[in-house]
């Protein structure tokens, strides 16, 4: 039986957060590496001339001082500096060892010298090359920059910003012209699904409106058969959840983008206005409201995030535990963040199921919407609403049952 590959190892995570705007003073850019490496390589290169020079020089003194081009045979001798010791008079074979010795110290400190000086050239031209290799870095780099600037003002969802960068058909033209390629067609994409969204509203809104108009009608009459009533009851309320169905796929095709139009929403009131409508379906399961709610000022859509605050206060009261429980909304500002936290007592459970429950048409041990609780595109849209603000939700299993749901949002 052979035997079952190895799950792919997931890779490293960064040592920094990329989108953390205060980033570490020395993270390792293409920038300060390539510096590194032309200074580097130019810091070894000049201690290796230095080296070799040093060395062809003390060869060449020391050739040429191991023996005196003259001989002094007699005479007398007066010292000019205080460092060569002469005899003043003495043979000529005292004299001559003095005079090679004097030779010899003298090699000695002008090899002294010029290591010095080129210690002191190397330094210097060192600090030059890095300075060059930082700013010729910098200046090669400088269209990557360009599209990550880009990049991120696309991000904001501007995707009609393009790189168009100007210069040689090089590596970096043929990538920011990629970019800009693979932008254009992100852009008419874009354009299709929000005239999609805009046709599908219309185009299955009314339908299902006329159906509705037309079932109550028939149900305002007295006269109906009641077989025809109960159908009619039976009816209005598939169509109701079809309505239900349709708001919810087109709320989720809107929120999938970033929310460009921004103003001060305070999630205190957001989820205070949720709360008040499902006090009445709480207090029909016998569920307790609770919670604390302090002030925590987003910036974002007050329709959006309202709808994160409702979805997920309705799926606390509907997956409860009946008479007994309680659902606690709180609301706070932590560590630069707003949060909003929904949790509530109800069955248990498993961990492995969570990411499960925040998949369109997807519930607890459910492939597909199968209840009256709703259509299955609550926790999708609170998601979604949750990323277009660049937030995140985060679900954990409750002990004793239930779940904690934590919205986290940037102030």
């Amino acid at each position: 039986m052979a035997a079952t590959p190895a799950p792919p190892q997931a890779p490293p995570k960064p040592t920094w957060d990329p989108r953390d705007p205060v980033r570490p003073l020395l993270r390792p850019t293409i920038r300060i590496r390539l510096t590194l490496l032309y200074g580097g390589m130019f810091l070894i290169a000049g201690i290796l001339l230095l080296s070799i020079i040093y060395l062809f020089t003390a060869q060449a003194l020391g050739d040429s001082a191991s023996e005196l081009p003259f001989k002094v045979v007699e005479g007398k001798v007066q010292p000019t500096t205080s460092w060569c010791q002469l005899p003043v008079q003495g043979t000529g074979e005292q004299l001559n060892e003095a005079v090679s010795a004097c030779l010899q110290h003298q090699r000695d400190l002008a090899l002294d010298d010029l290591l010095r000086r080129s210690l002191f050239a190397l330094l210097g031209l060192s600090i030059i090359a890095f300075a060059f290799g930082y700013a010729m870095a910098g200046r090669v780099l400088s269209p990557l920059g360009r599209i990550t600037r880009t990049a991120r003002q696309v991000a904001g969802s501007d995707l009609a910003r393009r790189i168009e960068l100007d210069g040689p058909d090089d590596e970096l033209k043929e990538l920011a012209d990629t970019f800009d390629e693979m932008l254009e067609r992100l852009e008419r994409a874009f354009t299709a699904q929000q005239r999609f969204v805009a046709n599908a509203s219309h185009e299955l809104r009314t339908p299902l409106a006329i159906n509705r108009t037309l079932l109550e009608v028939h149900l305002s009459d007295p006269g109906a058969p009641v077989e025809l009533q109960q159908l009619g009851k039976t009816l209005l309320a598939t169509n109701e959840r079809s309505e239900q169905l349709v708001e919810g796929l087109l709320l989720l095709a809107r929120s999938d983008n970033q929310i460009v139009e921004r103003k001060p929403v305070d999630l205190a009131e957001v989820a205070s206005r949720a709360i008040d409508q499902v006090r009445a379906e709480a207090a029909a399961k016998g569920a307790e409201i609770r919670g604390e709610r302090d002030v925590a000022v987003v910036q974002g859509n007050g329709v959006l995030l309202e709808r994160i605050a409702l979805n997920l206060v309705q799926n606390a009261v509907r997956y409860n535990v009946g008479e007994g429980g309680w659902v606690e909304v709180t609301t706070e500002t932590e560590q630069g963040q707003a949060v909003l936290v929904v949790s509530n007592t109800g069955p248990v459970v498993p961990a492995y199921e969570i990411d499960n429950l925040f998949e369109p048409f997807r519930r607890l041990r459910q492939e597909r919407t199968g209840s009256d609780k709703g259509v299955g595109l609550g926790l999708s849209i609170a998601r979604s609403v949750a990323r277009a603000h660049g937030g995140r939700i985060i679900a954990e299993p409750r002990e004793g049952g239930g779940l904690v749901m934590r919205v986290t949002l940037p102030i």
